[in-house]
């Protein structure tokens, strides 16, 4: 596609929301649709443009603004660019936005969001189990903050929607700001189907447990995954 403007669409949201999945996903149908696109993702980033940066406030933002730079530097050339990194702090997300605007580019804030209850059932590594017991300091959402967006221009819940619907949520967003080519929704679409299984299946987990014993969303994770008795209050 010739002559279309780039944009940056930035997803936001815990780890193991989903924000990798949906970004790849999103990149197949903008190709699909002749869109040249770029995604960032943030593990990644860090280990080829951020080796050696930690995980204090002050690294994590020095962080997002090297994302934002290059986000900047792609829309404003025609790229589409799709950024799935957690970025914690709003502060620096509204400093990459007011960035990239000033390029007379749009930027996109998606809030991916999800119950850390959900974050915890999906995660195979372990780390939130190990965060909610103190063994893990530092860990967004759990044991360090994340601030979630105030305004965000799209919301996607991954623990109601498939991958598939949080995608046509966002490419509708894009289409309804003529960023992308409107196309014939009687077309076959991209399916996902293992990733949305497990995005279900985790959820139905979630309900299943708050159904059953109530509770802050900590205490539903005790009873899940640390094998703890729930104390009466």
């Amino acid at each position: 596609m010739k002559n279309r403007k780039g944009f940056t669409l930035w997803l936001t949201g815990l780890s193991g929301a989903g924000k990798t999945t949906l970004a790849a996903l999103l990149a197949t149908e903008l190709r699909a649709r002749g869109v040249n696109v770029e995604v960032l993702d943030g593990d990644e980033f860090r280990t080829n443009l951020s080796k050696g940066l930690g995980f204090s406030k002050e690294d994590r933002d020095t962080n997002i603004r090297r994302i934002g730079y290059v986000c900047r530097l792609l829309s404003r050339n025609g790229v589409g660019t799709v950024s799935a990194a957690i970025s914690p702090y709003r502060s620096v997300r509204d400093e990459v936005r007011r960035a990239i605007e000033r390029e007379d580019v749009e930027f996109i804030e998606v809030f991916v969001k999800c119950p850390i209850a959900v974050l915890a059932e999906r995660d195979v590594k372990g780390l939130y189990k190990e965060a909610l017991a103190g063994r893990l300091k530092g860990f967004t959402g759990v044991s360090d903050p994340y601030e979630e967006p105030l305004a965000p221009d799209v919301i996607v819940e991954t623990d109601r929607e498939t991958v598939e619907s949080s995608s046509s949520i966002i490419i509708r967003e894009l289409e309804q700001r003529g960023l992308i080519p409107e196309v014939d929704l009687s077309r076959p679409r991209i399916v996902s189907s293992g990733f949305s299984r497990r995005w279900r299946s985790a959820a139905k987990s979630s309900r299943r447990v708050t159904a059953a014993g109530g509770g802050s969303s900590l205490t539903i994770l005790k009873r899940l995954f640390l094998n703890k008795p729930i104390r009466k209050r």
